[in-house]
């Protein structure tokens, strides 16, 4: 799942689909796919054409690359398989079950020495890490409903 590090594009408008009408396979993955499309939708996000939902640096996913990747195995991911994104970037599928979870999200995990904010910093420059926030990374931010209950 190689992808690029565009993190600008003017030109890109995010809207999440609405009514009963699937987009993916099953409700199992477009509930993940809206919920991701709808925090880049630009009535919600503070930057989507930099994928900053909130928060100056809180982004859905790290790249469009990596965003177009997601959608797209959102799109085809089977009901007993599960979706790895890795700070904002898609690492992989897992053939799991019909009860597992249809994606697993882990952002910024750094370790030990290596958990700093220069660290962290350069790997972001480096287009291998992002800043998720509390709720942007993980595609379920609700405005300030969310930030206040969450703190």
């Amino acid at each position: 799942m190689a992808v690029g590090f565009t993190q600008h594009d003017p030109s890109r408008t995010i809207r999440a689909p609405r009514g009963t009408e699937l987009s993916a396979k099953s409700w199992q993955t477009e509930a993940p796919l809206r919920m991701l499309m709808n925090n880049l939708d630009p009535e919600v996000a503070e930057r989507p054409e930099d994928l900053v939902v909130y928060g100056g640096t809180g982004r859905a996913a790290r790249s469009w690359e990596a965003y177009d990747a997601i959608v797209a195995t959102l799109k085809d991911l089977e009901e007993d398989e599960t979706l790895l994104v890795q700070s904002g970037k898609p690492v992989g599928v897992f053939r799991t079950n019909k009860w597992a979870p249809r994606v697993l999200i882990a952002n910024s995990n750094l370790v030990g020495d290596w958990a700093t904010w220069p660290e962290f910093r350069k790997l972001e420059a480096e287009g291998l890490m992002m800043y998720g926030q509390m709720t942007a990374g993980s595609w379920i931010y609700i405005a300030t409903q969310g930030i206040l209950q969450g703190t």
